[in-house]
C-alpha cells in the first residue's frame, strides 16, 4: 500500500474524517480539486491520537476499505495540514488502492498523503467520542450523498466506545458547517444504522 515518492512535489491528501467536510477543512487550508473515493487496505476506527480531551477518527493498515476524498494541495497548503494532523503521522498511498466514485481521473504522477496512526489507543472517558466531531464529519459526508455518509457508518468501527454528547458546548475546535437542521438529519441516519451512542 505504502510507497515513496519526493515529498516535495504537489500531491493529494486523503481525507477520511473531518477534512471531508468542506468548511471545517477551510479553516485550515484551501484545496484544489476534492475527489470522493473509496480506499482498500485501511481500517478506520474511533482512537485517541494525543488530544487532552477527545478522541478522532483513525486509519491504520489492513484488510479495510474505507471512504473519504482526495484533495489536490500544493506544498504551502500540506505543510499547514501537517499542523492540524499532528498527532498522525503522514505516510504515502498508492494509487493502486484508490477507486474513484464520481468518474474523475486523478494524477498518478502526484503522491497520495494519507495520516496513519503506528498504534490503536481506544477512546476512553477521558478521551471520548465527542458528538460535534462526529457531525462535523457525517455533516461532511452529506455534502456528497446519504449513501456516502452510510458508507462511511459502515465502513468505521468502535461506534461503542465512550461517547460525550457535546453539541451545547463543543469540544472539536473545527466545527463548522453544522447547523440544527443538519444536526437532525445526522441523527436520523446514525439511528437509521443503529448506531447507539451512550456516555460511559
Amino acid at each position: 500500500m505504502v510507497k515513496v515518492k519526493n515529498e516535495n512535489e504537489i500531491g493529494y491528501i486523503f481525507g477520511y474524517g473531518s477534512l471531508i467536510n468542506s468548511a471545517s477543512r477551510a479553516i485550515t487550508g484551501q484545496t484544489k480539486s476534492v475527489i470522493p473515493v473509496q480506499v482498500e487496505g485501511l481500517v478506520r476506527q474511533w482512537g485517541h491520537t494525543g488530544s487532552k480531551v477527545m478522541s478522532h477518527l483513525i486509519v491504520t493498515e489492513g484488510s479495510g476499505t474505507c471512504n473519504g476524498v482526495l484533495l489536490e494541495v500544493d506544498s504551502a497548503t500540506l505543510s499547514d495540514f501537517d499542523r492540524r494532523e499532528k498527532g498522525y503521522k503522514r505516510t504515502f498511498l498508492s494509487e493502486t488502492c484508490v477507486k474513484v466514485m464520481n468518474g474523475e481521473n486523478i494524477d498518478c504522477s502526484l503522491p497520495i498523503h494519507v495520516y496513519v496512526t503506528e498504534s490503536v489507543v481506544m477512546p476512553s472517558p477521558e478521551h471520548p467520542i465527542v458528538q460535534s466531531y462526529i457531525d462535523t464529519v457525517l455533516v461532511g459526508c452529506l455534502e456528497f450523498s446519504p449513501a456516502f455518509a452510510e458508507s462511511f457508518i459502515d465502513s468505521t468501527s468502535g461506534w461503542d466506545c465512550a461517547f460525550l454528547n457535546d453539541r451545547d458546548n463543543p469540544i472539536y475546535q473545527r466545527v463548522a458547517g453544522v447547523d440544527t437542521n443538519k444536526q437532525a438529519h445526522v441523527d436520523l441516519l446514525l439511528k437509521m444504522k443503529k448506531v447507539r451512542l451512550e456516555s460511559h
